[in-house]
């Protein structure tokens, strides 16, 4: 059973909302790089690839801060330097995305849901200026008829702000409209917004399981949502709401990748 199924019996949601980084793309290369050449201008070791990989989630300003304060922890950053090391780091992240790559599964996922008149949102804390620029160049900007930038509102996740501000935008309930994301912040805004929410296991979750952070449902890659691709993705598993909070119910799905993906891309291009 493929994941719409279990989360909407019978139905698609009408409005699925997305994260970027750690869900559509894999940005933390181009973060990194940028990371790095910030901490070099102010006389510092880089930070690494593993460590940004740690630190990014929540928006350009607090992963400045966090490299400044090598830890997730950045309490006690000099406001004054975060504001000068941000500027920096912006400089640098505007000039090059040449090494973010989009995950596997991602345009076919975007792709099946527009086929099926389903409408799609972004909502991401990275800011605003960089958002569209990235979705041309993975050439996935034409599937998303709301895109919410980090600064777009004042509010970001996991403040549920931007989710509700899209579903009133799009005339929908939290019970018809779904939220994918990555992250511990992601499954917050969209617990508080009403919104059931599937977490991506290859995502930044600073570090940690993203099942840990119970989101309705849990995969490996976002074809696993769709009827008949149930198998693309090594494991599902779907919380069980009603269990109480020291026990989980949990489904498991697994079968041959490549022979479910043949049939797969065989039935999309009969249907087209």
């Amino acid at each position: 059973m493929s994941g719409f199924e279990q989360l909407f019996p019978g139905a698609l949601p009408r409005l699925v909302m997305f994260d970027l980084d750690g869900t559509l793309i894999d940005s933390v290369p181009d973060l990194a790089a940028a990371v790095d050449r910030m901490l070099l201008e102010l006389g510092r070791q880089p930070a690494g690839l593993e460590a940004v990989r740690h630190w990014v989630g929540n928006g350009a300003q607090v992963l400045v801060r966090r490299a400044l304060a090598g830890s997730i922890d950045h309490a006690a950053v000099d406001d004054a330097l975060a504001e000068q090391a941000l500027a920096l780091f912006m400089e640098a992240y505007a000039e090059n995305h040449e090494l973010t790559v989009i995950y596997p599964g991602v345009q076919d996922t975007l792709r099946w849901l527009r086929k099926q008149g389903v409408e799609m949102a972004l909502i991401t804390n990275k800011p605003e200026r960089f958002v569209g620029p990235l979705l041309d160049q993975m050439k996935i900007g034409r599937y998303f008829r709301w895109i919410i930038g980090g600064d777009t509102l004042p509010q970001k996740k996991p403040d549920p702000a931007a989710l509700l501000h899209v579903m009133k935008m799009a005339g929908v309930t939290p019970e018809q409209s779904l939220f994918v994301g990555d992250s511990r912040s992601d499954v917050l805004a969209a617990k508080a917004a009403g919104v059931q929410c599937v977490g991506l296991s290859y995502g930044y979750n600073h570090g940690r399981p993203i099942d840990e952070e119970t989101p309705n449902l849990v995969i490996d890659d976002l074809r696993a949502l769709l009827p008949g691709c149930a198998d693309l993705a090594t494991g599902i598993t779907l919380a069980d709401l009603q269990a109480s909070p020291d026990r989980e119910s949990t489904v498991a799905v697994t079968g041959k990748f490549w022979m479910k993906v043949i049939k797969a891309l065989a039935r999309w291009r009969w249907r087209a």
